[in-house]
């Protein structure tokens, strides 16, 4: 890897995931594509419209990118919202990316999938990394969908496409962008503001969830893995911790201990329960070593430490 390309660089994950390259790779190497202007210089920058094959063609070649991390995509909240959008954006859109990367011959392109491939049918409890795909959602549809055709631009073209399924991902430094475990970032907020907190999911609703930092080391450990260890591509199950709300609240408690929360579950509940409960990652740990650092206990204690010096509270 020696130029890369971020899409959705402006994101929850892409915000994180650029400077942890940039320290790798150096800053001129990490382009950052959104279609959004920044509010900070985080330049090399470039507004990009993954829509717009064109403007791709044209920001590989004049960067001379050999990597791309394709992180631009409608969550699954807003993805119901606008299911056409997120058809074009999600399906369409990496579409685009896979001609682009397979005219340019990239190196490679990590493109994350998503626990909202699974479904209803799907195995609750330590669902298996092979196991039915049939989900209720547009989001879950495209990744799937994601999943498939870059396994077949590996078989049928040699391009190197890589993911993992991510479970909700949690952060302090950046707000979630419309997913259905966004409450998990949400929380902290309202609890150190010393607010009353309205959860959308019901109080024992368990998913699996990541923190930021496992986030990036999943991505990144599976970019640098040598190809010939994996029998997978796209399609990694990374398990690091799950918990229901009440759980999470619980912990916060000890250090807020009169934080208040109320639970209306909303239309993302229906969501949160076609969803599994815990993965068996075994193959990622098998196939590259995939291990996470984090659980929920020293997540909590990391974001309350952090996110209550950002935001000048003293506990």
């Amino acid at each position: 890897m020696k130029r890369i390309l971020v899409t959705g660089g402006l994101g929850q994950i892409g915000s994180n995931l650029v400077p942890f390259l940039r320290n790798k790779y150096g800053k001129e190497n990490v382009i950052v594509g959104d279609i959004r202007e920044p509010s900070d210089d985080v330049s090399p920058f470039v507004k990009l419209d993954i829509l717009d094959k064109k403007s791709l063609e044209k920001v590989i070649d004049e960067y001379d990118i050999d990597t791309i991390y394709h992180l631009a995509a409608i969550l699954s909240a807003k993805g119901e919202q606008n299911p056409q959008l997120a058809f074009n954006v999600n399906i369409l859109g990496l579409y685009n990316i896979l001609e682009v990367g397979r005219e340019f011959s990239l190196e490679r392109i990590m493109v994350p999938s998503s626990i909202a491939a699974f479904g209803p049918e799907t195995p609750k409890d330590n669902t298996p990394n092979d196991t039915v795909l049939r989900p209720r959602t547009m989001y879950g549809i495209s990744k799937v969908t994601g999943e498939l055709l870059g396994l077949y631009y590996w078989e049928k073209y040699g391009l190197d496409v890589r993911g993992v399924r991510y479970p909700g991902i949690i952060s302090w430094n950046a707000m979630p962008g419309g997913g259905t475990t966004d409450y998990a970032v949400e929380i902290f907020h309202y609890a150190l503001r010393g607010e009353k907190y309205v959860c959308f999911l019901k109080e024992d609703t368990v998913l699996p969830m990541m923190y930021m930092p496992d986030a990036i080391k999943a991505l990144t450990s599976l970019a640098e893995a040598p190809s010939e260890n994996l029998i997978h591509r796209t399609d990694f199950n990374v398990q690091a911790m799950s918990f229901a709300p009440k759980d999470l609240v619980e912990e916060i408690r000890k250090y807020i201990p009169d934080f208040e929360v109320e639970y209306k579950p909303d239309y993302r509940q229906k969501i949160a329960d076609s969803w599994p409960r815990s993965l068996d990652d075994s193959a990622a740990r098998k196939e590259w070593g995939w291990k996470a650092d984090y659980d929920m206990k020293s997540m909590v204690k990391d974001i309350i430490k952090n996110l209550s010096r950002k935001m000048g509270v003293e506990l």
